[in-house]
């Protein structure tokens, strides 16, 4: 049996991350979601008109001995930008935001110490404006989100946001991907 530990993230549409965290080697699960609202139980629509606070998330369950937390995290952020506040790509509004929401004090020291390298060697033009919060309760998406991109990849906002994030992480993460060798 292997040993497993949460990771909730939000990098924009849970579409945009879900596909590509699931081609990671050490990745048992993900599950598409919201997180960091104050609303108990919140819809897909409620969501999305940005009152409940929460923002579109992935929980990544995963198994550390084959992908640490620091490694997810770097895939993490080269999915989206985490530099613009509220928006990634044509997603505009707080339910939109870049965040960690961490499950322990070493996911909250691990991901504030990556910022803080990030943001020193100048990776970014700009700082990064990522949330770094505890997570508090982590409500799953209705079922038709699920596995979205792998159902729909037609769907036009999925044919044309989601196969760049997949090349992306394919080429840069090779070592990392699920059949592909470095």
């Amino acid at each position: 049996m292997s040993n497993t530990e949460l990771a909730t993230l939000g990098g924009g549409c849970f579409w945009c991350i879900e596909a590509p965290m699931k081609e990671l080697v050490g990745v048992e699960s993900v599950t598409s979601g919201y997180a960091g609202g104050h609303v108990e139980n919140p819809t897909y629509e409620a969501v999305c008109k940005g009152t409940t606070g929460h923002a579109e998330v992935v929980q990544v369950e995963f198994d550390p001995d084959e992908l640490s937390f620091r490694e997810l995290l770097e895939v993490f952020f080269a999915l989206h930008d985490p530099t613009t506040e509220d928006r990634q790509g044509p997603d505009v509004g707080s339910q939109y935001r870049s965040a960690v929401f961490y499950h322990s004090e070493d996911q909250k020291e691990t991901v504030e110490s990556l910022v803080s390298e990030m943001n020193d060697s100048g990776v970014y033009d700009d700082d990064i404006v990522t949330e770094i919060a505890p997570l508090d309760t982590f409500y799953e998406a209705e079922a038709y989100h699920q596995d979205y991109y792998e159902k729909n990849p037609d769907q036009p906002y999925c044919a044309v946001q989601i196969p760049p994030k997949l090349e992306k992480v394919r080429e840069k993460f090779a070592g990392q991907v699920r059949g592909i060798d470095s």
